[in-house]
């Protein structure tokens, strides 16, 4: 008989078949280093891959020798996070194109190119991304380049520990609600030394789960791959690997064979050996929200558009003269009153007190005496409020000080129409409850920071035995496998997807925040002084 401890088989019996369907790391082994010099490490703790916080990757100083020992010991793939990013010390000509020496090259996916396997590579240059392929005989020392990203621990696991190597790793977030219970020490802003245990993965072919094997079970193994039809076994999918089948290949029946994980469900009609429907994969526009609230930790929101509640607006806070140009529109003047003095040391530009207010009129560029010469610089152009009258003022745009609007308009918006007629971040505040849904989350929140449209990737699913009953269920956020039964379904429509507000964890909401658009940089403050 086959035994289980802790959700790992730790005896198997003489003769069972078994098929390896992959390799996972299972939990971490952490040597902890309390300061930044990377140094010396000590105590040992085990983290579990769920482990709060958010964590920055130390570059690995040990190169790689060859493009082969990458592909073999690095994770690359075609999801946002398997794409490495590699320098050489030396100028690499390729083709056409010479890689200068200390410049980024991008692995992006492992293909065979005309009958030789290589790697797709890119490198950026004048904001233009130049692609070339690496055979993987390419020799050379490929040193790690460093990564200015946050992760997860789990992500870190999945794509970001090589084969046969450590990762040293950086708290990026401060854990919250520290207790006796953690592991780290209290206040810890070190690095950890991450060292995995891995476990395999297998299914049998008379049982419908995942059997998880750990790595250091003792126990002998025969490969009889080429002598037995490994068909007859099933095959489990992620939501990720559903995701990426063709569209042809929808709709499909399908069984839940482990999960689901994650937190807020979309429903709880998806558990273990329900049978489901998957409709249709497809992308929808969110509007990711944060509640408005001094202290922390604030709520996160993604908001469809199909959202029927309406809003009204709230002041918008704004930190700097520059901040104000950024969110002035067309459609309306922006009127704000000062919350910080500032004194300005230029004679030709205005100081400002605590209580003023304006009316922001447009950037432009005015002349100061600078050292007894007259220089160039940018100004913002305003009418200051007086009692009776209007004065026109202009301000450093390098101004640091603090306004605060005064919102004038009164009318109740859709959220369609906020994206299509403001700048986004947006302050509202709900006014009318979403009436077709049981229980609006927005609804009693007393403020919203609308931050941005981001575009998400989801599946259309249903029970098999309601399939009128569907949810959106998105595919990065929700932990589920599933095996593709051979059924045919029903020649019905599929049914109109239930969107629904979604509220996600901290760590999702910054997930989502770094990867949104990560092409398009928005242009730097001014210096704060001129």
């Amino acid at each position: 008989s086959i035994y289980e401890m802790f959700g790992n088989e730790c005896c198997l019996p003489t003769g069972e078949v078994i098929k390896v369907i992959g390799f996972k790391i299972n939990k971490l082994i952490a040597s902890i280093c309390e300061d930044n010099e990377v140094r010396q490490f000590s105590a040992k703790v085990e983290l579990p891959l769920n482990f709060p916080g958010l964590y920055k990757v130390v570059a690995d100083k040990t190169p790689y020798v060859n493009v082969e020992e990458i592909t073999r010991k690095v994770s690359i793939g075609p999801t946002r996070f398997g794409h490495p990013s590699f320098y050489s010390p030396e100028d690499i000509k390729v083709a056409n194109l010479t890689i200068k020496q200390g410049e980024q090259i991008t692995f992006n996916s492992v293909e065979e190119v005309n009958g030789t396997m290589a790697v797709n590579c890119g490198v950026v240059r004048n904001n233009q991304v130049h692609s070339f392929t690496f055979p993987l005989s390419q020799e050379g020392k490929f040193y790690e380049c460093e990564d200015d990203q946050i992760y997860t621990l789990k992500e870190i696991a999945e794509w970001k520990i090589p084969k046969c190597r450590h990762r040293i790793v950086k708290l990026s977030t401060t854990l919250k609600r520290w207790d006796s219970s953690n592991p780290l020490p209290e206040n810890f802003d070190g690095c950890l030394l991450l060292t995995p245990v891995y476990e395999v993965q297998a299914v049998m072919k008379f049982r419908k789960d995942i059997v998880h094997i750990l790595s250091d079970l003792d126990v002998e193994v025969k490969d009889i791959t080429d002598h037995y039809d490994i068909s007859s076994f099933l095959q489990p999918l992620s939501l990720e690997d559903v995701f990426e089948r063709t569209s042809k290949e929808f709709p499909m029946v399908a069984e839940i064979i482990e999960g689901p994980l994650g937190s807020h469900k979309p429903c709880n009609s998806l558990y273990k050996g329900r049978e489901i429907i998957i409709y249709k994969k497809y992308q929808a526009t969110r509007v990711l929200a944060s509640e408005i609230r001094s202290d922390s930790p604030k709520r996160h929101f993604l908001i469809p558009m199909s959202y029927k509640g309406k809003f009204k607006r709230r002041p918008r806070e704004f930190p700097t003269a520059y901040d104000l140009e950024i969110a002035r529109s067309g459609k309306e003047q922006l009127h704000v009153v000062a919350t910080k003095a500032f004194d300005c040391p230029h004679q030709e530009l205005s100081s400002v007190s605590v209580g003023d207010q304006f009316l922001v009129q447009q950037c432009q560029t005015g002349k100061v005496l600078e050292e007894g010469r007259k220089s160039l610089m940018d100004v913002l152009a305003c009418e200051q409020i007086l009692s009776d009258t209007y004065k026109k003022v202009l301000l450093p745009m390098y101004m640091e000080g603090g306004f605060v609007e005064v919102v004038h308009d009164k009318k109740q918006y859709q959220l369609s129409e906020i994206c299509q007629e403001f700048h986004l971040p947006f302050n509202v505040k709900v006014s009318v409850r979403d009436l077709s849904i049981e229980e609006d989350v927005l609804a009693a929140v007393p403020g919203l920071q609308l931050e941005e449209e981001i575009t998400d990737f989801y599946l259309l699913i249903s029970s098999a035995s309601r399939p009128l009953e569907s949810w959106e269920v998105p595919v990065y956020r929700f932990t589920m496998l599933v095996h593709v039964l051979h059924k045919e379904v029903q020649a019905v429509a599929p049914p109109v997807a239930k969107t629904r507000v979604e509220e996600i964890s901290e760590e999702q909401y910054y997930m989502l925040r770094r990867y949104e658009n990560q092409t398009l940089h928005p242009p730097p403050r001014p210096p704060k002084k001129p």
